[in-house]
């Protein structure tokens, strides 16, 4: 069983950076092949080119998108973020754009419907909020959880079990309540 962590935050001391290195830890322990890829370090461009959107729905793209034949080797994704002005970071949104696309996440039929690539079985996010809680649910609607489990897993992988770990509150976190969060999130991985 092969798991693919992406990881798209700039700082290495980062919670998100740290929760990466726990997962990975934590799905190495279970026996799964991980592989970490850390967006920033691989120096990833998130800009798509006019070439690549003219491209866009070609079913063998050329070149190959980056990292494609990570993410086909991979049979669980977990995405590791945090949410700026309540969405991606331009770096995630554009490995979205420029990697999941068609001929590696799915293949577009002549009446317009998306056929999923990838056999995905596990599709999960582990993300953070400067917000509160309330704030993030009942005031901006939780546009991240919704554009992931409505729009994303729907067309990338519509069978896999989808769970959103969301840590809010981060601008006023205390070291120690970090701590317990980190230390969630690598006790569920274990069910990942």
């Amino acid at each position: 069983m092969r798991a693919l962590i992406v990881l798209a935050h700039p700082l290495p001391e980062s919670f998100a950076h740290e929760a990466a290195r726990r997962i990975e830890a934590a799905l190495t322990r279970r026996g799964l092949a991980v592989d970490l890829l850390d967006l920033y370090a691989e120096g990833f461009d998130p800009v798509l080119s006019a070439a690549e959107r003219r491209a866009y729905l070609d079913t063998s793209p050329d070149p190959e998108p980056p990292f494609a034949e990570r993410v086909r080797a991979a049979q669980k994704l977990a995405l590791v973020f945090p949410q700026w002005w309540f969405g991606f970071p331009a770096i995630l949104k554009g490995f979205f754009d420029r990697t999941l696309v068609s001929g590696v996440a799915y293949e577009r039929e002549p009446n317009g419907r998306f056929t999923p690539l990838l056999t995905l079985d596990a599709f999960w996010a582990v993300t953070s909020t400067g917000s509160p809680w309330w704030y993030v649910r009942l005031i901006a609607g939780d546009p991240t959880r919704r554009l992931l489990a409505r729009g994303v897993k729907p067309q990338l992988c519509p069978r896999a079990r989808f769970r959103l770990i969301q840590v809010n509150g981060m601008d006023a976190m205390t070291r120690e309540k970090g701590a317990a969060q980190l230390r969630r999130i690598e006790r569920e991985f274990t069910r990942f």
